[in-house]
């Protein structure tokens, strides 16, 4: 069986609240060896990590964009206090998740367009700082992380949920990046980002879920759907190699391979997982 990275996965997501460790064993089952579970703001930080512990996973440390309006005054000390602290414990590979989102009205004008891009570059200057990789989301604001990431060298990482064009894919790989793939690839009506799926370099390329959010094509209800009744469906990291298998029909090529290729990609992006993961050992799922 291909064995799978799942490199940006919210298990501590309220959704995942009931049955976590079912979700985990499910996701072992069909061959998902390690998920990175990604912060989203200091409330999230010592979740993230007792939950890589607990599964043999790997987290990051970060505040999300979305979440930085909400974020005390002194998030960014306490963030470097928890990098510190943790600066030693192999399963914290990353700072994340960071970035800029100018698809929220809100978030791109004004004092709050101008607090976020703060707290991106000081968290930039954080990961420069401990040596670490970053996650990002990049919504709408390509152009604009790729000036912050010129401007503050960090030791590479990933451009989650990538959906530029082929120029900036390059400009990303050009800086160290590797770009992350999920479910937004399996729906036909994204042609351009299926296009880049199918023709960007291998070596590019790493595999996300995203879960729960940004479910596959075969989990996703229509507004009409839901008005009907019809629940929208749970993304969870065990649909990885169903994603994947779709990005290998796109490439013509194996899923196995792209297991292998992107399991390389992974721990070149992140590499402190090369250490857990060097052996292809699948977590297990401790007791609820």
């Amino acid at each position: 069986m291909p064995r799978w990275i799942d490199t940006h996965c919210h298990l501590d997501a309220a959704e995942f609240s009931a049955d976590v460790a079912a979700v985990r064993e499910r996701a072992a089952a069909a061959g998902v060896a390690t998920c990175v579970i990604p912060a989203v703001g200091v409330p999230w930080f010592e979740g993230v990590r007792a939950l890589a512990h607990r599964f043999g996973d790997a987290y990051a440390l970060g505040i999300h964009p979305m979440y930085v309006a909400g974020a005390e005054d002194d998030a960014l000390e306490r963030l470097d206090a928890a990098l510190a602290a943790q600066r030693d414990d192999p399963r914290l590979v990353a700072v994340g998740e960071i970035g800029l989102d100018y698809f929220v009205g809100e978030l791109r004008q004004g004092p709050a367009r101008e607090r976020q891009e703060r707290f991106f570059r000081e968290q930039l200057r954080l990961a420069r700082r401990y040596g670490l990789p970053v996650i990002l989301h990049v919504r709408r604001s390509v152009d604009q992380v790729l000036k912050g990431l010129r401007e503050i060298g960090v030791p590479g990482g990933i451009a989650h949920a990538f959906n530029g064009s082929a120029q900036q894919a390059r400009q990303f790989a050009e800086l160290g990046f590797k770009l992350g793939f999920g479910g937004a690839v399996t729906y036909e009506r994204a042609t351009r980002l299926r296009e880049l799926a199918a023709a960007l370099p291998l070596e590019w390329m790493v595999m996300e879920t995203d879960a729960p959010d940004i479910p596959p094509h075969w989990l996703y209800a229509t507004a009409e759907q839901r008005a009907a009744g019809q629940a929208q469906g749970r993304n969870q990291p065990a649909e990885l190699p169903r994603i994947a298998g779709e990005i290998a029909a796109l490439r013509g090529m194996e899923a196995a391979a792209l297991a292998d290729a992107t399991w390389a990609n992974a721990c070149a992006a992140l590499p402190r997982l090369q250490r857990d993961v060097s052996e292809h050992g699948v977590a297990a799922a401790s007791p609820a």
